[in-house]
């Protein structure tokens, strides 16, 4: 049998596709999770400060270390089970361990980072969660007071997910050590990766919102921007068929504006481009968990309907009109300067035609000219003529008057056919 080569890439590609296993979580157990993005071009960030990172972090606890380019990582470190991921722009660390503290939310369940640890981190802390997994209460009575006391009421979501094998609750605020909180009730019998699996939705639903929302501070920085520039915009676009200003001033004005528009959408388009793909993240990400409501609580997908959605909604609208705007000085410099081309033409048509009346009156000129440097040479020409037939003219009895008056046509016709023979050369 003939052996077929594997494409290079093939193995690869088939491991890519096993390498972020969703992790296994006991119940009870607890999770800490952060995530980690510098403030300014994070996409082009020196990935090396990321990877000795982790590096300092596994050396605490004599964990192995990854394979270099290793863009993700799942280890032990202590008590806990680590998993580190590389994303495009961010970090995110996910440390799960058993057991669950008598305090619920106990701040000392995030020491697993420690604080000098974070200090060092190469960028700024985006995200921080503490997650709670218990098995669910036998009474509906016990769970509703455990939730009213762990979350604010008034933005807590709850619901039951994944075919009603565990409820899970957030109120999506920062408590005052500086972490979200959630929890997860399981019902007896569900296995650990199903747990796991719930546990990395949340985890992935807060991430990809809370960059989605970077994009919003900005979206409202062009919506200033934008609101200063549309007016000018308008009033230059309505002015295009008054004749007061000339065309080329409005043309440097509008390519001015056009040119600044440009620069904005250069400027955000990758963070609008990013936050359009979160939002689907996160849209996909809650709809697999598959939520059912309990007890008339709002849900997951209901408060990102009305709290997350608005904010998205704003940051589409202001990339549409910044693209819109781009769109509209771009039409309306090629409107008027076909204008401007027009308007040239005309001035050439009317140069040109005036170059020809030059051209003309230089020809008549011209022609006057050689009329007259036909009299002028004729006149030379007899003159000398004259001389050098006046001894012959004394020969036959011929005055001066009649030797002139015999050669002056013959001198003359013989200059005009010279000089018409030297312009034909010429031209």
């Amino acid at each position: 049998m003939t052996k077929i080569e594997d494409h290079p890439l093939r193995y690869d590609l088939v491991n890519e596709l096993h390498a972020r296993p969703f992790p296994s979580l006991t119940v009870p157990g607890h999770a800490t999770y952060i995530a980690i993005k510098e403030p300014v071009e994070a996409a082009n960030r020196d990935r090396a400060r990321d990877r000795s990172h982790l590096l300092s972090l596994l050396a605490r606890h004599g964990a192995t270390h990854p394979q270099p380019e290793a863009t993700h990582y799942s280890g032990p470190i202590g008590r806990y089970d680590l998993k580190w991921e590389s994303h495009t722009e961010f970090v995110t660390y996910s440390a799960f361990g058993k057991g669950v503290s008598a305090r619920p939310f106990d701040p000392q369940e995030a020491e697993v980072f420690p604080q000098a640890w974070l200090a060092d981190a190469p960028g700024k802390r985006l995200v921080s969660l503490l997650i709670r997994v218990e098995v669910i209460p036998e009474t509906e009575a016990e769970l509703d007071a455990r939730l009213d006391d762990w979350f604010v009421g008034e933005s807590m979501a709850v619901a039951r997910v994944v075919d009603d094998s565990a409820i899970i609750a957030g109120d999506f605020r920062i408590d005052p050590a500086g972490h979200m909180r959630f929890a997860v009730f399981v019902r007896p019998g569900t296995g650990e990766r199903r747990v796991g699996r719930i546990v990395q939705r949340i985890c992935e639903i807060e991430t990809y919102r809370s960059m989605s929302m970077l994009a919003l501070s900005q979206a409202r920085e062009v919506s200033a921007r934008l609101n200063a520039l549309d007016p000018l915009l308008s009033a230059l676009i309505s002015g295009l068929d008054r004749f007061e200003i000339p065309a080329e001033a409005v043309l440097h004005d509008l390519l001015r504006i056009s040119a600044e528009l440009e620069s904005l959408a250069v400027q955000f388009s990758f963070r609008f481009g990013a936050t359009e793909a979160y939002e689907a993240i996160v849209t996909q990400r809650i709809s697999v968990l598959r939520e059912a409501r309990l007890n008339g609580r709002q849900t997951f997908a209901e408060f990102m309907m009305r709290r997350y959605d608005p904010a998205m909604r704003t940051v589409k609208s202001t990339d549409a009109r910044l693209r819109g705007m781009a769109h509209r000085a771009q039409r309306a410099a090629e409107l008027l300067r076909t204008s401007v081309d027009v308007e040239r033409s005309a001035q050439n048509q009317k140069l040109l035609e005036s170059m020809d009346r030059r051209a003309d009156l230089q020809l008549r000129l011209q022609q006057t000219v050689e009329g007259l440097s036909v009299v002028a040479i004729s006149y030379y020409a007899v003159n000398l003529l004259a001389y050098l037939t006046y001894p012959l003219a004394n020969a036959f009895a011929l005055g001066k008057g009649t030797t002139t008056a015999v050669l002056t046509p013959l001198v003359v016709l013989g200059v005009w056919a010279m000089v018409r023979r030297i312009r034909r050369r010429f031209h």
